[in-house]
């Protein structure tokens, strides 16, 4: 039975870099933002949800889900984001438990952007949370999205407060340094990590 870590942090924090790393050394990486694009092409469970809740009012002519329709309507409708996510979690929680049973390695990461406000938390053994700053992540944000800082803000204040997840993580890296600090602090992870699934 694996090790399944649940790899955790807010925007910009860089779980994508951290995740690449644990990737590049092997390690199978589940990243539940896939699952999330997946369960919402047509002929899948999301699609079909949000079609039968919201009619034709988020898919474009094609049939496919506008995503910048949906984005804009989540960012001004509170009650929206709470439907959608309480028709969305289930399915991706539902099909993380298949891939986290599938995996066939002495550990596995599981990228969860939202763990606490989804719930996720119950398929983690350990929850590794990277960290920076909120202004290196603002910025990191701004740069990667194209967005203004108000609607990273806004993302930010919607997410787990920082004392929240570090309250649940069992491990913590910081982001705030060079790429160079950060592959040691994956690696020394790595090797910790191949240790406590051997002595499962």
């Amino acid at each position: 039975m694996a090790l399944h870590i649940a790899l955790t942090g807010g925007i910009g924090s860089g779980k994508t870099a951290v995740s690449e790393r644990f990737a590049a050394l092997g390690v199978p990486v589940i990243d539940t933002d896939v699952i999330a694009r997946d369960s919402v092409q047509p002929g899948q469970a999301g699609h079909a949800a949000i079609r039968n809740t919201w009619g034709n009012r988020f898919l474009d002519a094609t049939g496919r889900l506008n995503r910048r329709a949906l984005r804009r309507a989540i960012f001004t409708d509170q009650a929206l984001k709470a439907r959608l996510d309480a028709l969305l979690h289930p399915l991706i929680h539902r099909e993380l438990t298949v891939r986290l049973k599938r995996v066939d390695a002495p550990y596995s990461i599981a990228v969860i952007p939202l763990l606490l406000e989804a719930g996720f938390d119950d398929l983690a053994d350990r929850v590794l949370l990277v960290d920076a700053t909120r202004e290196t992540r603002v910025a990191r944000a701004m740069r990667r999205d194209h967005q203004p800082r108000e609607a990273i803000e806004s993302i930010i204040a919607q997410q787990a407060t920082e004392s929240a997840l570090r309250h649940i993580a069992d491990d913590i890296i910081d982001n705030n340094t060079a790429l160079a600090a950060l592959d040691e602090q994956v690696a020394r992870l790595h090797r910790r990590y191949l240790d406590l699934a051997e002595s499962m």
